[in-house]
């Protein structure tokens, strides 16, 4: 009952109300961020949802696209701008999401969308984590984050939807507040963004 009725309203009520008070919050960042990226503040992004079903990621860009002489992007840690590493750091780049959650493509908790490509090299057991919608956070987030290797990661993903329930996701959302006041395991060590998942080999 919770999964298929009133998760979806909750997440819809919960993120319509929140963009529309955080909105003179969103601006001033909006501001900074295209300032500081030649005027686009956003990152969009295609990421597979429930099902695999492709959707674009809405987030705060906060790396420019600088390149090098050959056309090649400069490495993630060199484009990081000054406010994109303060808006990174504080997962502020993880608020324009809401827009995903009110369109439906995404949950408040779930496992986080990743990118399209890992879905060939996903084992049968680690496709079971678009078997719901991604979230802006999830179990692995609060257990680890960037800071843990892709199988614990994606292991964390399934535990959660094997285990999915009200009383996990207000634990979840409690401990997600709980970290970004801590800002803990935002990257990997010495690291602006996680490595590539690159299979189980």
């Amino acid at each position: 009952m919770y999964r298929r009725y009133w998760k979806p309203l909750i997440d819809f009520l919960i993120a319509f109300t929140a963009l529309i008070f955080l909105s003179p919050f969103l601006l001033f960042f909006i501001f900074l961020l295209a300032l500081a990226n030649g005027g686009n503040p956003f990152f969009l992004q295609r990421r597979p949802g429930k099902q695999g079903e492709i959707f674009r990621i809405i987030k705060f860009k906060t790396m420019t696209d600088a390149r090098d002489a050959e056309g090649n992007l400069l490495p993630d840690s060199e484009r990081l701008t000054a406010v994109g590493k303060f808006v990174r750091k504080t997962s502020v780049d993880e608020i324009p999401q809401l827009i995903n959650v009110v369109k439906g493509d995404m949950s408040l908790v779930g496992p986080r969308p990743l990118l399209p490509e890992y879905l060939k090299i996903y084992t049968p057991r680690q496709h079971k984590r678009h078997l719901v919608k991604p979230g802006i956070t999830g179990w692995a987030q609060v257990n680890g984050r960037n800071a843990i290797s892709w199988n614990k990661k994606l292991e964390l993903d399934v535990w959660y939807v094997e285990n999915l329930s009200f009383l996990l996701d207000i634990k979840i959302l409690w401990l997600t507040f709980l970290k970004v006041v801590k800002s803990e395991g935002v990257n990997t060590a010495n690291m602006a963004t996680t490595e590539p998942f690159n299979g189980n080999n």
